[in-house]
């Protein structure tokens, strides 16, 4: 190799090695590491023996896995659900002489840019059974609204309702920007044709626009599939242990809490390591398979 093209070389691996280091320090090694520590079993005083699969055997016999995994996709097909109603938010956004947009959008995007735990406190509140204010505007039209965060009927849906609601401004900037890129010319052509606002916005705007929806649609799942912050809030009670003596926990945990539950609270790290785990392999096949339906419903032309 010449001596300018090792050059080229090594400048190119200086430049991409922060990148690879923190790469595999902070994100391939821990991947490792639980991946290895989910063959053991952790020892009441520390330390860890290889039992083999043991843990993985578990998991099947474990009723609380089944219950977490069916939480799991029913608040993330919930998620998803919601992504419609951001590309409508940000299609009458994206009207032209709308005034007060640059309003709209900041208003819309709050939620995304608020911690969760702030967020998970507005919303306790809201959803108090005695007198959040959800209850309290029920009242007004002689509704008895439940103990949202208690309820093990409708917590799951309570909490996935904040989920959109945090969401939404997210996915409606990705709408927007992918509104703001289709051509007026296109629009043009449509009204010639005689073409009216919904058949245009079904037929040449939802086409245009599935770029934007194959990667909202990505990020929210794999979002959703690792939810924990938000259940971990709205479910923990004072003075017990992260949530245990709320009667809607069941109903709620997720695959992402039920982890925190068993390595940190229960400190069974190797059987806690090993759902982790099927959470990650999980969350790959599930976008592996987006990528691959996504040849049939996305168009780049």
């Amino acid at each position: 190799m010449p001596p300018g093209r090792r050059a080229e070389h090594a400048w190119a691996y200086a430049m991409v090695a922060p990148m690879t280091i923190g790469l595999s320090i902070f994100y391939l090694w821990p991947i490792a590491q639980t991946f290895y520590y989910s063959f053991t079993e952790s020892g009441p005083f520390g330390g860890h023996t290889w039992i083999g699969a043991a843990n993985y055997r578990a998991l099947v016999d474990e009723p609380a896995v089944g219950q977490a995994l069916a939480n799991t996709l029913v608040y993330t097909a919930i998620q998803l659900a919601g992504i419609p109603l951001a590309i409508l938010v940000a299609a009458l956004l994206n009207r032209r002489g709308l005034r007060g947009r640059s309003v709209y959008r900041t208003l819309y995007f709050l939620p995304v840019v608020t911690m969760p735990v702030a967020v998970a406190m507005l919303w306790r509140w809201m959803y108090n059974g005695d007198y959040g204010l959800v209850n309290y505007m029920l009242s007004l039209v002689g509704i008895q609204g439940p103990h949202w965060a208690a309820d093990p009927s409708v917590a799951l849906y309570a909490l996935a309702a904040i989920g959109i609601w945090m969401a939404l401004g997210y996915n409606m900037v990705i709408f927007l920007a992918g509104l703001q890129g289709i051509p007026a010319e296109f629009y043009e052509s449509a009204a010639i044709d005689g073409a009216g606002p919904v058949r245009t916005f079904l037929r040449l705007t939802v086409p245009l626009l599935s770029p934007s929806i194959f990667f909202a649609t990505v990020l929210t799942m794999i979002n959703s599939l690792q939810m924990f912050d938000l259940a971990y809030m709205m479910m923990s009670t004072p003075g017990s242990a992260a949530g245990t003596a709320n009667p809607a926990l069941p109903r709620v945990r997720t695959i992402a809490y039920l982890f925190y539950q068993k390595a940190f609270v229960e400190h069974d790290l190797g059987f806690g390591a090993a759902v982790a785990f099927v959470l990650l392999a999980f969350i790959l096949a599930a976008t592996a398979i987006q990528f691959r339906l996504q040849r049939r419903w996305v168009h780049y032309a």
